[in-house]
C-alpha cells in the first residue's frame, strides 16, 4: 500500500503528472512488489523561485529538482530492494524531468504497521486478518 509523494519544480502540467504518476506505479509495483490498486500518488509542483539549496533558489542553479516520498508499511521490503528503487526512481525521474540538481533526492519511509493503513484499517490488521 505505497504511497509517493512527488513535489516537481516548475509548473502544473498535467500531462507531465499523468506520464509521472503512471511510470512511478509501474517502479514502485515490479521493483518493491506492490499492487497497482493500492499504489496512490501525489504530484505537485513548486516554482523554480521557492525551491531553495545551500540558500540558492533553482532559478539561481538554473536546474530542476524533484523530492519523491514513498510510505511503505516496514519489513515489507528489503535494504536491497529499496537501494534498486533508489537507483532506478532517480534515472527515471532524471529523464522526465530532466537537467536535475543533483540534490533531488528519493526518501522511503518505512511505517510500523500499526501506525499505516487505508480504508480505516491499520495494514497490522489485515495482516492478522488476511493470514487467518
Amino acid at each position: 500500500m505505497p504511497g509517493l509523494k512527488l513535489t516537481v519544480s516548475g509548473t502544473p502540467d498535467e500531462a507531465l503528472s499523468r506520464r509521472l504518476a503512471a511510470e512511478l506505479t509501474t517502479l514502485t509495483c515490479t521493483t518493491l512488489k506492490k499492487k497497482p490498486e493500492r499504489t496512490m500518488v501525489q504530484v505537485r509542483y513548486l516554482p523554480h523561485e521557492h525551491w531553495f539549496i545551500a540558500s540558492r533558489s533553482l532559478v539561481d542553479h538554473g536546474k530542476n529538482s524533484f523530492r519523491l516520498e514513498v510510505t511503505i508499511t516496514e519489513g515489507t521490503n528489503t535494504r536491497d530492494e529499496k537501494s534498486v528503487y533508489q537507483k532506478k526512481a532517480f534515472a527515471l525521474l532524471s529523464e522526465l524531468i530532466g537537467n536535475l540538481h543533483p540534490h533531488s533526492n528519493v526518501h522511503i519511509i518505512d511505517c510500523g504497521a500499526i501506525s499505516y493503513g487505508y480504508g480505516g484499517l491499520t495494514q497490522e490488521y489485515r495482516y492478522n486478518h488476511e493470514a487467518a
